[in-house]
């Protein structure tokens, strides 16, 4: 409606018509009013990463400019690179003379001025051997024998273990495509592969590391304490999902065509661990575990959009609430078991209290029926030591499957995405157990158990 009509000129039924009209009218620019006044997520008080959120500018530090200040901290004395311990050699320069007059200099007028180190890379080249294997024919028996190798030099391909560890890690541990590997392996290298037999390698890999998963699953499928996350993935053009589940010391990395929780069913089987760790997606919700901690760092930033979308009443209360019991869990090892026994019992007289305000802004609302659902499986971390209060410990396990997913646009095949998630689950579990992610593709190519023993 352009202009108002005549009201004059109306009968009484168009009248009423046209007050439901402007009334539906009115209703609809309300709601279109209230989406443009929510807060914006962000990193913040969401569950958006931070890459995707806004980053202001950073301002020029102030005195010195940018340049000024790294060249005045050239040669800066009580800092720098620490010395190696064990040099792989070391030049002494001492003065013979002195340059002024040519007289002698003694080595008792002389004192160590500085010691300082110059480091190089050596020059890297594959290390090449060749096998001439002989055949024979026994003139007593007439059998046809060949000799044997070793198992390492058994016919096959003719890249080795160091080649196969290598080529896996760099696929696997930094997203490098077969392009750029096979540019990289060329030129630092001096390793010769086309982009097909890097294909090949890694497909041979992906089967040698069948046992090792077999054994990381064995231990996940004893464990007391689970926790899990998802995230999304590329396979063939289409969304699927990748599943972790994890604890101090091991990880488990699966790529499924679904995100429910039939997934958790078909990894653990019938496996009942004590706790689960997670976000509150329904799937997570229908884990098979006896207890169940949410991840409070998910609630801290859902205190803070509600808090952000003009809750005053329940959402800063509870925001409160999860960053002391945050700080006491911090704090555990210097209290004394009667000291956190008080504060645990504190803790929950002040749950009771806040689930009992009345909050009158929807956002605050919608918490607080959240929490009265909850509210046992908010601060069990205060009763366990061993229990996280937030699930970012599984975050962090799937953080380079995300970049992977933006730097690769996910996998063209199935045994891709097997094997990813295989290299995912070695170098995880390595990283637990002490390993770094290159060690523990060797330790499983080798045939090694990565769990430490003794």
């Amino acid at each position: 409606m352009e202009k108002l009509p005549d009201l004059s000129s109306l009968s009484g039924e168009a009248k009423d018509a046209l007050i439901v009209l402007l009334w539906e009218e009115v209703q609809h620019l309300r709601q279109r009013l209230e989406e443009l006044e929510r807060p914006k997520k962000t990193s913040e008080n969401s569950s958006v990463p931070p890459s995707k959120g806004f980053k202001a500018n950073k301002q020029p530090p102030k005195g010195k400019k940018g340049g000024e200040r790294r060249a005045a901290s050239v040669g800066r004395t009580g800092g720098g690179r620490k010395l190696h311990l064990h040099p792989d050699e070391t030049v002494i320069a001492q003065l013979s003379c002195c340059p002024a007059c040519a007289a002698a200099m003694p080595l008792s007028n002389q004192r160590l001025q500085s010691r300082y180190e110059r480091i190089e890379l050596p020059e890297i080249k594959p290390i090449v051997t060749r096998v001439e294997r002989y055949q024979g024919r026994c003139d007593a028996c007439g059998t046809d024998s060949i000799a044997p190798v070793p198992g390492p030099l058994a016919p096959g391909s003719p890249f080795g273990q160091s080649i196969e560890s290598l080529a896996t890690y760099l696929r696997y541990g930094h997203a490098i495509s077969y392009e750029r590997m096979h540019q990289l392996l060329a030129e630092v290298f001096n390793l010769s592969i086309s982009e097909g037999g890097l294909a090949n390698l890694l497909t041979r890999v992906k089967d040698r590391l069948d046992d090792p998963l077999s054994e990381i699953l064995s231990h996940l499928r004893q464990a007391d304490l689970i926790c899990s996350d998802e995230t999304s993935a590329r396979v063939h053009g289409k969304n699927e999902w990748e599943w972790v589940f994890q604890n101090p010391e091991v990880c488990f990395h699966t790529i499924c065509a679904t995100r429910g929780g039939s997934v958790i069913y078909a990894v653990l089987e019938d496996h009942e661990p004590e706790v689960w760790v997670s976000d509150l997606f329904s799937a997570q919700a229908s884990h098979p575990a006896k207890q169940w901690q949410v991840c409070l760092a998910h609630q801290l930033r859902d205190c803070q959009y509600a808090m952000d979308a003009g809750d005053s009443v329940f959402a800063p209360e509870m925001k409160a609430l999860f960053k002391r019991a945050l700080a006491i869990h911090r704090r555990r090892a210097q209290l004394a078991d009667s000291t956190r026994y008080q504060y645990r019992l504190d803790i929950k007289r002040q749950l009771r209290r806040i689930l009992d305000l009345a909050p009158d802004q929807a956002d605050g609302i919608r918490l607080k029926t959240r929490y009265e659902g909850i509210h046992d499986n908010l601060f069990l971390f205060l009763e366990d030591a061993a229990i996280p209060p937030t699930n970012n410990s599984s975050e962090q396990a799937i953080r380079m499957s995300t970049l992977f997913r933006k730097v690769t646009n996910g996998f063209r095949s199935d045994w891709g995405k097997d094997l990813f998630a295989a290299v995912r689950s070695i170098v995880n579990t390595g990283k637990r157990q002490g390993f770094s992610a290159l060690q523990a593709i060797q330790i499983a190519l080798s045939g090694r158990s990565l769990f430490q023993t003794g």
